[in-house]
């Protein structure tokens, strides 16, 4: 394991309290975490926001307070920390028990389980996050609420999700059933 520099631990440590405070509904510290100028991309569904005022307004209105499934798990895969970024992969695991815009913009609850591998870019400028890129496999989660019919479509679901936090599990055979 190599040995984090002091600049290092301190965007880990301001990338925990920023994450911590989302999930806690706080959005005055959520933005502190941040500089003036932000962007905030779920790259799946374009959701997000541009420059302090955009990405406030995402996370007031979608994102902080807002994604709470009685159930949601998130389980850490990896991190790997550079210089002036880092980037987490997640395993994230719920019911979709309530509406998910930045998920599933427009899409009621289904009452459906979802697992869900997500990779999250930070950036950091100035010992505060300058912006998140965030990856997940849209497909797999449209085909975990029903809203994706797989016959014939080379996606899958839970399972890959499952894979990342199991890598053993055997690799699904191609050409895809």
């Amino acid at each position: 394991m190599t040995d984090l520099s002091p600049a290092q631990q301190a965007m880990i440590d301001l990338f925990q309290k920023h994450m911590e405070a989302e999930l806690a509904g706080d959005l005055d510290t959520t933005m502190a975490t941040m500089t003036d100028a932000p962007h905030l991309n779920h790259v799946p569904v374009m959701a997000g926001g541009v420059g302090r005022e955009g990405v406030r307004a995402f996370y007031r209105n979608h994102l902080v307070g807002k994604f709470m499934p009685p159930d949601v798990k998130i389980t850490n895969v990896s991190r790997t920390v550079g210089h002036d970024q880092l980037v987490e992969e997640l395993v994230l695991s719920f019911t979709h028990t309530q509406p998910i815009d930045w998920l599933l913009p427009g899409v009621p609850p289904t009452g459906k389980k979802v697992e869900m591998a997500v990779v999250v870019i930070v950036g950091f400028k100035d010992g505060k996050i300058s912006h998140e890129h965030i990856y997940w496999d849209q497909a797999g989660v449209l085909l975990q609420v029903g809203l994706l019919n797989p016959t014939g479509l080379p996606v899958t679901g839970p399972e890959s999700a499952r894979k990342v936090l199991d890598p053993q599990l055997p690799p699904r055979q191609i050409p895809f059933p």
